[in-house]
């Protein structure tokens, strides 16, 4: 499967890169802009984005999709903020995400999901 990963923190997209890229084709990007310009250059099976990212944030990335009728071609995977609560996640499920993850990032559970998201399963 072909995962993009889009988080600020270089920490967590080198984790994502080597848990991931086991089994799948994973690129890894660290701001929003960035991100946003390689899922208009490629298709990508799932996206793993982070709202919370200074400047261009996921939520930028999820509006300029949305208004590009992008949104609804990309599978997502956003990662929360533990403090956001269970209305905010069910207004960006509404908005075509497919799943929202809490920070931190449980391994057990990305797996999990990735693995549910897999087309080749």
């Amino acid at each position: 499967m072909k995962i993009l990963a889009i988080d600020d923190n270089q920490d967590i997209t080198d984790m994502l890169e080597t848990v991931l890229s086991i089994e799948h084709d994973v690129t890894t990007v660290n701001n929003g802009r960035d991100g946003l310009k390689m899922i208009k250059e490629d298709h990508y099976d799932l996206v793993l984005l982070d709202l919370a990212m200074p400047e261009f944030t996921g939520y930028d990335v999820i509006k300029a999709l949305k208004e590009e009728g992008l949104l609804d071609k990309q599978k997502i995977a956003l990662f929360t903020a533990s403090s956001m609560t269970d209305s905010e996640i069910d207004e960006l499920l509404k908005d075509g995400i497919t799943y929202c993850i809490r920070k931190p990032v449980d391994l057990d559970v990305l797996l999990t999901i990735v693995n549910a998201l897999n087309p080749q399963a």
